[in-house]
């Protein structure tokens, strides 16, 4: 269960990488506009700097769960447990924040919560048994 737990923590680390890339490097792309709604390229630069940091904050998270997945690899599980807990179970806390205030958004919120949160339950039960 631990090594399924850290696989579904590394693939929501890849998807919050990706996240990061649409936020920070393309937001003002066709296909970042497509997925955010965020209109025409004169619209979605409005929003440019809000989006440049909120990606570099998925991009911390990714960066913990792998930190995390590291520190596993190389012996050290608490100090990973910790990490993969902390980044993956903040993934999951903002997709419940998404979820809640902007209902209308419920698909995005389940694509980044979901993984994540299957990652930490899977990991906690592995480190349970």
């Amino acid at each position: 269960m631990v090594i399924a737990g850290l696989v579904l923590a590394g693939i929501a680390a890849l998807v919050h990488v990706f996240i990061f890339y649409l936020e920070s490097i393309a937001w003002t792309s066709k296909r970042a506009r497509s997925i955010f709604g965020t209109g025409t390229v004169e619209q979605a630069a409005v929003q440019k700097e809000l989006a440049f940091n909120q990606g570099f904050y998925n991009l911390f998270l990714a960066v913990a769960v792998a930190a995390g997945i590291v520190f596993f690899a190389a012996g050290e599980p608490v100090i990973g447990a910790t990490l993969v807990f902390t980044g993956a179970g903040s993934m999951v806390a903002a997709s419940l924040v998404l979820l809640l205030s902007s209902p209308d958004k419920a698909g995005a919120a389940l694509k980044q919560g979901v993984i994540p949160a299957l990652g930490v339950l899977a990991l906690a039960i592995g480190l349970a048994l």
